[in-house]
């Protein structure tokens, strides 16, 4: 007999405004408490030292997180020059130092060369399994770790403010990519040192600032229940996908692991419409079940309990 969770069936989205100092899985357990759910988890971590958008999951909606870890990111970051660290960031043990300093015609020369496709090695302080272990738990225990390069996306990269000792930068980049990596390999182009100090995530795929709560606040408002208005719909994480209105007969169908054959005209009038091979199905708003279109039918690949 399967174990009763405890908590309340809780679903949706709680887009967080982390505040630094904090780790994400933290994060997670106070939403969680506050909620009261069941189930919960986070979609693409956040350093102690950054800020900003962590999207938590309650109950069905952490079906839906790697549709969110493969959307778009943005930041914005400052970087101070001069000083380079184990952890390349403001929270490493200082590894390196020198006078040099960046001209603001320097830095605006060298920014195409972190625009699109690029190679780029991910932090030794990073969550990167090795043998099985974190790669920041080795790293802590002085133990070398090599890391291999890895193709990333960053889509645009800006400089938005300059003065000797520092420089902030906005940045809108694809899944995988390290804004810490991007600093010490701009030092490294620029020929001096440096590391992250500030770091802000304004967006994770559909989710901005403006759905963001705070911790503080929500945590002064206690048990909130699912009523709240900052707990947003399943259904955000799926805004890039197709949607595929059916019956509530087809809706148990699914449910049961049954396929929507195609030769039901209207439904495959819907999938011609649909213009992709992955969709989520859905009756009314309530999400039924993420879906695949085979060959002649469509078959459920997740079912949502909603």
């Amino acid at each position: 007999m399967a174990k009763k969770r405890k908590g309340l069936p809780v679903h949706g989205w709680v887009v967080l405004d982390k505040p630094s100092e904090i780790g994400s899985t933290p994060c997670v357990g106070k939403v969680r408490y506050a909620f009261q759910a069941q189930k919960a988890g986070h979609a693409g971590t956040l350093d102690p030292l950054a800020s900003g958008i962590l999207p938590i999951a309650l109950g069905e909606a952490t079906k839906t997180v790697p549709f969110i870890m493969d959307g778009t990111k943005e930041y914005d970051f400052t970087v101070t020059w001069g000083t380079a660290t184990d952890s390349l960031d403001s929270d490493g043990k200082v590894t390196g130092e020198n006078d040099r300093r960046p001209t603001e015609e320097a830095i605006i020369e060298a920014l195409p060369s972190f625009v699109g496709t690029i190679s780029q090695k991910p932090p030794e302080f990073s969550a990167i399994k090795v043998q099985g272990q974190r790669a920041y738990d080795l790293a802590r225990l002085g133990e070398l770790v090599k890391l291999a390069a890895r193709n990333v996306e960053v889509f645009d990269l800006q400089l938005i403010g300059h003065s000797e000792n520092e420089s902030s930068f906005r940045t809108s980049c694809g899944k995988g990519t390290y804004i810490r990596s991007i600093a010490r390999d701009m030092a490294e182009k620029l020929g001096c040192l440096g590391h992250i100090s500030v770091l802000r995530r304004t967006r994770v795929g559909p989710f901005s600032l403006k759905d963001a709560i705070s911790l503080e606040t929500l945590t002064s408002l206690g048990h909130i229940g699912a009523d709240h208005g900052c707990l947003l719909p399943v259904s955000t994480a799926l805004d890039d996908i197709s949607a595929l209105a059916i019956s509530e007969s087809e809706a148990r169908s699914l449910r049961n692991g049954q396929t929507l054959s195609l030769a039901h005209r209207p439904l495959y009038d819907k999938v011609q419409n649909l213009g992709s091979n992955v969709c989520w199905a859905k009756v009314g708003r309530t999400p039924i079940a993420m879906c695949e279109v085979i060959p002649g039918a469509v078959k459920s690949t997740r079912v949502f309990n909603l």
